[in-house]
């Protein structure tokens, strides 16, 4: 199964659309948002991709209520971290790296995701350690999202 990884799309929905129609066109099955969507209706535009969504709560996100009521029959949204188990692998998603180390040590997850930072990484080792950088490119000026293949553990950040 491949994932679409966003973090940090801080309403760009521009950016944001450009990331989901990738997804699409690399015909991801579900979507994980590392935090900080911000408004109800940058949910509604994930929506429209009609792809199963998981996401954390990030430290701009404001609208706790309006943004659970948007994602409901779509997706969740949830107050990280959070574990998930997909397709046979256990995935850690954040928004901070909370433990980030300590998580990486216990051996126990096949993908951990976080934002956050804004700043896009890639741990190709086991566990797989993903920061799709920020999909609003405010900070940076350089937006990016992330793929993920569940089946062979592999991943790819992309510039938008």
């Amino acid at each position: 199964m491949k994932i679409g990884i966003l973090s940090d799309t801080h309403d760009h929905l521009p950016n944001m659309r450009k990331a989901l129609e990738i997804f699409k066109q690399e015909g991801c099955q579900k979507i994980l948002h590392a935090g900080d969507i911000v408004s109800p209706f940058a949910v509604l535009l994930i929506r429209e991709y009609k792809m199963p969504f998981t996401a954390v709560f990030g430290n701009n996100d404001g609208e706790w209520i309006a943004l659970l009521k948007t994602a409901e029959g779509a997706g969740e949204i949830k107050k990280g971290p959070i574990e998930l188990e997909w397709e046979g692998r256990k995935i850690a998603l954040m928004h901070e790296p909370v433990y980030i180390e300590a998580l990486k040590k216990s051996e126990y997850f096949d993908l951990i995701v976080y934002g956050h930072s804004h700043i896009p990484e890639l741990q190709t080792t086991r566990p797989l350690v993903i920061n799709p950088g920020e999909c609003s490119g405010y900070l940076s000026g350089k937006p990016t999202t992330a793929l993920c293949d569940l089946q062979n553990l592999s991943a790819k950040l992309i510039t938008l």
